[in-house]
């Protein structure tokens, strides 16, 4: 179950959005940005974005996060949508343990050898929260920026319809560089061409 706990207006730099908070059976609280109406027969653009500390509040250049984040607020302000902020850092690891992964990547490990080293999946997000918030605003048909298939198979099987998926792509640089490649070869990410999403 989740619970939707507060609401208000948010102004940020991409528009106006309401902001939710809405928590769940264990106490964890997630955030939701709703940007323009939802229609129960309008596909509505989603990015459902896994919080970073590291990349979108202190501008890791280690991660793409910060960078799709800034896009994909960029795109719901100018479309509308719903961009949920989701308590998932690390893929799901927390934050202590991927700052571990981040030290076992500086000793040569790639993202998902760190991770599995520390005991854990390759990715250990669970997308069931996500869908029930989104439910609970009344979305039932989404355009989901993402480029990865594991988040659109997750999503699918939770009973929301996915029509379209719009690609997420961050800039290539010399501290992503390996971390991109290994997000594509070993996560199967979706991440031809390069640049961001105009």
């Amino acid at each position: 179950m989740v619970t939707q706990k507060s609401k208000a207006k948010l102004p940020t730099k991409y528009g106006e959005f309401t902001v939710y908070v809405y928590e769940d059976s264990t106490g964890t609280q997630n955030l939701a940005l709703v940007k323009g109406e939802i229609s129960k027969d309008k596909a509505v653009l989603v990015r459902v974005h896994s919080q970073c500390a590291t990349g979108d509040t202190l501008f890791s250049t280690k991660c793409d996060c910060g960078e799709q984040l800034e896009k994909a607020m960029e795109l719901i302000g100018k479309e509308g949508g719903v961009l949920l902020y989701m308590q998932q850092e690390g893929r799901g690891i927390g934050l202590a343990n991927k700052i571990k992964a981040y030290s076992l990547q500086d000793q040569g490990m790639d993202t998902v050898e760190a991770n599995e080293k520390l005991g854990f999946k390759a990715d250990e997000r669970d997308y069931s929260t996500g869908c029930k918030i989104l439910a609970d605003l009344g979305v039932h048909k989404m355009k989901v920026l993402t480029n990865n298939p594991k988040k659109i198979e997750g999503m699918n099987s939770l009973g929301l319809e996915i029509v379209e998926r719009i690609p997420l792509l961050a800039t290539e640089n010399k501290d992503n560089k390996e971390y991109l490649k290994t997000k594509k070869e070993k996560l199967g990410h979706f991440l031809e061409g390069k640049g961001v999403v105009k």
